[in-house]
This record gives structure tokens, C-alpha cells and sequence, in this order.
């Protein structure tokens, strides 16, 4: 099944250019059946507002045990396959790592009909936990990932032994300056989604303009599942999980955050909801990281921040060796 629509020649050029040929893209399962994940995959098995669920997770062992766990939360465009590189150094520096793909994401279950909130995230989380009698753990948490831990923070604190967040969204009230809009409008907007539209966004928003041959895979996932015969149920679970952000901020909550937290921020990221919906004045006032990365640390007691200069929304994808070293400096201290 073709891929490329309707696509102007200059960008087919670069395409080309870039030796990227987007025929290659594969249609993929709604729940990934047919991509690789870095480590062995198993469920739990969840029952929620009448819909009988599975929630997948990877269980990383480590090489020689230190006696901890941390739990690598990932983002809204991603799944929990995005931390291979990630839960292998953790591992290699004794750590059981767990990674969870929250509900509606990667290979869990896509519901047709729930109400999505970061608690009933944090809720599914907890239960995955104790179902691994895991009972304190380090977490992390990346874009909307920080937002799903926070949460989770804020609800067991007495879970938590240290808090990361790396380049998280809700560090501030979109609310407050973006107009609301339904979840039918989002659902029309993952419709419209291809690989064309999807790469140019990973381009433009996360790499600014750099690519790399290793971002590919990423984009891959994210096109492979618009050739889906189910993808209308992966687009209403996004649409949901949209209006879930958008709605539910946790940034007024964070000085009641009580684990030590580190703060890893690429400074380029301009990441920011409902962008496209506000004047260039407006725009210009939103996903301001430096800002927002300085406000988070005041706000939460026991915060330090390490900011990463000329580096977007993906540190650890982008700038790996500059997000690893201070992760495991925080993690052993």
C-alpha cells in the first residue's frame, strides 16, 4: 500500500536526499504485533469501565543487582520500546528496570470506549507494581511520560525513591492561553496523519532540522500504524488522551512533590499543545524549556536541573551520552 499521497516535489526530493524511502513503511498490528521490541514483552491483565484490558511491560533484569528498580515512563508519539539503549545501561549498572506501555499506547490494549485520566494511568501503574511485588522504585518520566509520573508521584509517595523527568509536557497550563477544542477535532487530526506529515513533525519539532538515520524507526512506528485497518481505534485512543493532557495539568501540584527529583532539559525543545491554535505572539510565550525547566526546579523541593544545551525533546534519543551520565550520577547518589 502506497504511503506517499499527495507530496510536493521538493519534499519528495528530500526524501530521496536523505535516503529515506517511504515505501518501506510496514503496516503495523494495533498493538504492535509485529514490531521488535528490545526485551522480552509480557500483560497484566486489567478490567476498567466494563472493558476487559491487557497492559504490556518489559521486565529488565539486572547484570549484577544493586537491590533497586527504576521505571522508564514513556511519551505520547512513543512506547516503551524507545528506552532499549536506556534500560541496558541501567541494567549493566545493577538496576531492574521496568517499562510499562500505558493503556491506549505501544503494545497495551486500545480501548474503544474509557475515560482516560493520568490518576487511572498512575492507578494501572501501581497495580503493575504490586502484581511484580516491586515496592519502591526510582521513576522517570519523558514528555507525557512526566506527566503520568508525576501523577504517580503525587498519588504513592511512599513508592518512590527518586523522581526524573526528562524533558516533560505539562509544565505549564495550556489552558490558560490555547482555546479548547473537542475530541472530535483531535480524532480528525490523527486521521490525517502519514508518514510525510508525521516525519516533518519529528523533524521540524524534536530534531530541529538534524536528522539521523536512527530517528527512522521512530517515525516508522508512528506511519506504520496509519496503514492499519484498525487505526480509526489508535487515533480515538490519541484524540482521548489528547483531551486527557490538555485538560488535566499537574503543574500546580509540584511542591507537593516530596522525592529528590532531577530535571534533565533539552533547552532547544519548544514542545507545547495547541500551538497551531494561537497567534505567532501567543506561540512565541509557549514551551519556553529554559523557563519552564528554571520554574519546575523552584517549584519542587529537593530539585536539581541539569539543562542540555542545542538539544530538543529527546535527550535520550538525540544526546544519549549527555543524558545517561547524569541520570546514573543522580541514581547512585
Amino acid at each position: 500500500m502506497k504511503v506517499i499521497r499527495k507530496v510536493t516535489f521538493l519534499y519528495f526530493f528530500i526524501l530521496i536526499f536523505k535516503g529515506v524511502d517511504a515505501q518501506e513503511v510496514k503496516p503495523l498490528g494495533i498493538a504492535l504485533e509485529n514490531f521488535e521490541y528490545p526485551y522480552p514483552v509480557d500483560y497484566i491483565e486489567l478490567n476498567e469501565q466494563g472493558e476487559r484490558l491487557h497492559m504490556a511491560y518489559m521486565d529488565v533484569k539486572p547484570e549484577n543487582a544493586n537491590g533497586k528498580t527504576i521505571m522508564l515512563m514513556h511519551g505520547k508519539n512513543f512506547c516503551g520500546a524507545y528506552w532499549g539503549q536506556t534500560a541496558k545501561d541501567l541494567s549493566k549498572a545493577g538496576y531492574r528496570v521496568i517499562i510499562p506501555d500505558q493503556i491506549g499506547f505501544g503494545k497495551s490494549s486500545k480501548p474503544k470506549d474509557i475515560q482516560y485520566s493520568f490518576q487511572l494511568l498512575a492507578l494501572n501503574t501501581k497495580k503493575l507494581l504490586d502484581s511484580l511485588k516491586i515496592s519502591k522504585t526510582s521513576v522517570l518520566g519523558h514528555s507525557m511520560g512526566g506527566m503520568v509520573a508525576s501523577r504517580f508521584v503525587l498519588m504513592y509517595p511512599e513508592v518512590v525513591d527518586k523522581f526524573i523527568l526528562e524533558n516533560p509536557i505539562g509544565l505549564e497550563d495550556w489552558k490558560v492561553k490555547v482555546p479548547y477544542v473537542g475530541i472530535d477535532q483531535w480524532y480528525r487530526q490523527e486521521l490525517n496523519k502519514n508518514y510525510e506529515k508525521i516525519k516533518q513533525y519529528q523533524l521540524e519539532s524534536y530534531y530541529d532540522g538534524n536528522w539521523k538515520p536512527e530517528y527512522e524507526r521512530w517515525v516508522n512506528l508512528q506511519a506504520g500504524w496509519t496503514l492499519s485497518p484498525e487505526y480509526r481505534f489508535i487515533a480515538w485512543n490519541s484524540a482521548l488522551t489528547y483531551d486527557m493532557i490538555f485538560t488535566q495539568p499537574v503543574v500546580y501540584e509540584f511542591p507537593h512533590i516530596k522525592a529528590p527529583t532531577l530535571l534533565i532539559i533539552g533547552q532547544r525543545d519548544r514542545t507545547a499543545l495547541g500551538k497551531n491554535l494561537v497567534s505567532k505572539e501567543v506561540r512565541k510565550t509557549l514551551g519556553q524549556y529554559p523557563e519552564l525547566g528554571r520554574k519546575t526546579k523552584d517549584a519542587i523541593p529537593n530539585a536539581t536541573l541539569v539543562e542540555l544545551d542545542n538539544v530538543g525533546h529527546l535527550p535520550h534519543i538525540e544526546a544519549y551520552d549527555r543524558f545517561i551520565d547524569p541520570l546514573l550520577e543522580f541514581l547512585g547518589k
